[in-house]
């Protein structure tokens, strides 16, 4: 499959494995790229920049393949020391990467002096336009769908992708929601040159999280994820269990919401360890996407990919160009 995307990637398939915090480890990484996409390894997984630098390492040993970086830029009191981690990035020879949360602008100039790609995650058009215009070089535009943060104008991928490629010079990946082969079609048709899939790369053999998490997953329908932080202006999307409707049924109180009321249930320390680590998924916060309803198995990533090229090759060559033709 061959689209702007492939080329300006160096890939063999327009699929991209999106950076999840925890989860964007070397050998689910190394897997997605072995298998014709791009993995992404996801820098503040890493406790420094030091352990971001052998992790690339890590990740090098296991594919000659391209492979990218996510940074997810985050407002914070604290905030992580990213002109280190994007010099280990540098260091490290990664020539992709992929930039969320805040504008990737401060640190464009040195990205572009060391060769690097950048595609920035959108949830908007009007900041898939602003990516454009600091120079990224492509986006991933990402859907109400979505797992983590959808934004807060709660449009699908429906509607936003067509607006996106109405208006942008630069490709763009259709992100959330994806899982299937026919969806990649989609994408395609609706102006995409490619798709990042999070949550759908979780649930295969490679992920590094627990099975009991892989197997709720599987054992989820569309309605299994709930939204938090909506009074906090910083929505996001999880697994619906308890402690997400415990979060859910403090903000619907009267009044305003206090974080400190939340901490202790949403501390990614907690979900990481309970749920991702130890497989405990009802006892943390964890994301997940809609696109859970859509997952039925815990493949290998070569086995995921190659099926949804095959199904997409077929949804385009023979579904809709017999509708043409018949």
């Amino acid at each position: 499959m061959k689209t702007r995307i492939t080329e300006m990637f160096g890939i063999q398939y327009p699929i991209i494995q999106g950076g999840m915090m925890w989860v964007g480890r070397a050998e689910l990484a190394a897997a997605v790229s072995n298998a014709g996409g791009l993995g992404i390894l996801t820098a503040l997984t890493q406790p420094t920049p030091q352990a971001l630098s052998e992790e690339i390492e890590r990740c090098r040993s296991m594919t000659d393949k391209p492979f990218g970086v996510n940074l997810t830029l985050l407002p914070s009191i604290n905030p992580p020391p990213y002109l280190e981690y994007v010099q280990a990035i540098i260091d490290g020879g990664v020539k992709i990467v992929e930039t969320a949360g805040r504008s990737p602008e401060p640190f464009m100039d040195a990205f572009k002096a060391a060769g690097i790609k950048v595609i920035h995650k959108c949830t908007s058009v009007r900041h898939a336009l602003k990516a454009e215009r600091v120079g990224c070089d492509a986006v991933s535009v990402d859907g109400f769908e979505c797992a983590g943060h959808p934004g807060e104008d709660d449009v699908t991928n429906l509607v936003l992708l067509p607006a996106a490629y109405q208006k942008l010079k630069i490709p763009m990946v259709a992100s959330g929601g994806i899982a299937t082969g026919s969806q990649l079609a989609a994408a395609l048709a609706l102006g995409a040159e490619g798709v990042n899939m999070g949550s759908r790369f979780v649930a295969t053999e490679e992920a590094p999280v627990h099975e009991n998490m892989k197997q709720a997953m599987v054992d989820a329908d569309e309605r299994q994820t709930t939204l938090m932080f909506r009074t906090l202006g910083n929505t996001c999307r999880v697994f619906k269990n308890s402690i997400a409707m415990e979060v859910v049924d403090i903000e619907a109180q009267p009044g305003e919401t206090d974080f400190a009321d939340l901490q202790a249930l949403v501390a990614g320390a907690r979900g990481r360890e309970r749920c991702i680590e130890d497989g405990a998924i009802d006892d943390g916060i964890w994301t997940v996407g809609m696109v859970v309803g859509l997952i039925d198995d815990i493949p290998s990533c070569k086995t995921l990919i190659e099926g949804l090229v095959s199904e997409a090759k077929e949804v385009l060559e023979q579904r809709l160009l017999g509708m043409l033709n018949g």
